[in-house]
């Protein structure tokens, strides 16, 4: 047990693996997509960006019309 302890790696060494092993992964062992991938993705999230802001604006418009309608009706019954 106390052999192990002291052939501990100091804390630079095992900083520097980190990085070496980071370094390896990001070259060799990662798949990078196309240009033509990137594209076409970024596209597709751009296209449902505009989609569900369409929606969230078209739903916002009605409930405000809706309630500014509910609030005059209100009013004039009171007023």
């Amino acid at each position: 047990m106390a052999e192990n302890a002291k052939k501990k790696k100091s804390i630079f060494s095992r900083i520097r693996n980190w990085f070496r092993e980071v370094r390896i992964e990001m070259t060799q062992r990662i798949i990078w997509p196309t240009f033509r991938q990137v594209v076409n993705n970024t596209t597709i999230v751009i296209v449902c960006v505009v989609v569900v802001g369409a929606f969230i604006w078209l739903f916002d418009w009605i409930f405000f019309t809706g309630i500014q309608a509910l609030t005059n009706w209100i009013g004039g019954l009171i007023g």
